[in-house]
């Protein structure tokens, strides 16, 4: 049975990584994703890395976005 060329790489909990750092690694997984050359099991696994990256991403946003509109309401006032 063949083996993929790269090791697994302990992978950092996406939860730990800051908006850039997950947004970059989504890049790259997006990027390798489309080249077509990992193999399905891989793919399922660069898919589910990219759901949860995608998520924590959107949660950063959501953050930042209740953030604003929270001080403009505060200076409104």
């Amino acid at each position: 049975m063949a083996t993929d060329p790269q090791p697994e790489q302990e992978q950092p909990d996406v939860a730990d990584l800051s908006y850039e750092e997950a947004r970059q690694e989504l890049i790259e997984l997006v990027a390798r994703l489309e080249g077509g050359q990992a193999r399905l099991e891989e793919s399922m696994r660069l898919w589910e890395r990219g759901e949860a990256l995608a998520a924590h991403c959107e949660a950063w946003l959501d953050k930042a976005e209740a953030s604003l509109g929270s001080e403009a309401t505060s200076d409104e006032g």
